[in-house]
């Protein structure tokens, strides 16, 4: 979830085919040319999922793994991730993601519903690149602790280099859930509904929202990358017949931020 300040630490462990490959040439399989890359994003956003009301928020920004024959597009939507298979066309692997906690101290329309507790959801992705311009990616990840629902994410980017070190890219998103983590997130049963003053709520599972996404990506130095992004979804099914955002939220969602982030080169023997 985004919607939490400095609660999200993307630590990415991309391994693609090139690190299966080289336990079969006689070396360990860490042996290669690794990256680490660190920074932090800014952008203003929600108070939470739903909610009516913005503030600044912030997002540290950590990434690591095994640098492959060459670069492959990422999104700031993309889980951190550990790639199985990886032929060029198709890239597929597992994921996870945290999920921050939820209580009234993030927004005081979540006055009397009982607080969220921070978990993670884990599962797999694929992604696939029909053209070198365009990629599709879907994830499916099972709740851990936050909340004990299926979630499902799909996204579409095309991207294209408008000068050398500038790269543009967007398209449209998607996300789907199953009863357990709306109830988790949008439910609102009858002692949270006279504590809250809502309407009491019991969701069923289906498309949570619809939306589009956006990025200019600069690449500064040969180490340094700056973006700007820009994100709007608009809440679906159950989600936007809740309570909590048909009485005190909102179903437009909209994020703006600046990100920047520099990458260290080593190599393991």
């Amino acid at each position: 979830m985004f919607f939490k300040s400095c609660s999200l630490l993307s630590i990415g462990l991309l391994l693609g085919s090139a690190t299966m490959a080289s336990a079969g040439d006689g070396r360990p399989w860490w042996s290669g040319d690794w990256y680490l890359s660190v920074g932090a994003a800014g952008f203003v956003a929600p108070k939470f999922q739903g909610g009516r009301h913005d503030k600044l928020q912030f997002q540290p920004l950590i990434s690591f793994g095994k640098q492959g024959g060459g670069s492959r597009f990422t999104s700031r939507n993309d889980s951190p991730s550990f790639s199985l298979l990886d032929n060029g066309a198709v890239r597929a692997g597992l994921v996870a993601k945290y999920d921050p906690s939820r209580d009234a101290s993030d927004d005081h329309a979540l006055k009397g519903l009982k607080k969220v507790k921070w978990g993670a959801e884990a599962g797999g992705f694929v992604e696939v690149y029909p053209t070198d311009w365009l990629r599709a990616r879907a994830e499916v990840r099972q709740g851990i602790r936050s909340h004990s629902g299926l979630v499902a994410d799909t996204s579409i980017d095309a991207f294209t280099d408008i000068l050398p070190d500038l790269q543009l890219s967007g398209g449209p998103r998607a996300t789907w859930a199953t009863g357990n983590y709306f109830d988790t997130y949008y439910g609102v049963n009858a002692k949270e509904s006279a504590a809250s003053g809502l309407s009491p709520y019991n969701p069923g599972g289906g498309l949570e929202s619809v939306g589009v996404g956006g990025a200019l990506t600069w690449k500064a130095t040969r180490n340094l990358t700056t973006s700007s992004f820009v994100e709007y979804k608009r809440l679906q099914g159950p989600a936007a017949d809740s309570s909590l955002v048909k009485e005190k939220g909102s179903r437009n969602q909209l994020l703006i931020g600046l990100s920047a982030t520099y990458k260290f080169n080593f190599t393991l023997n």
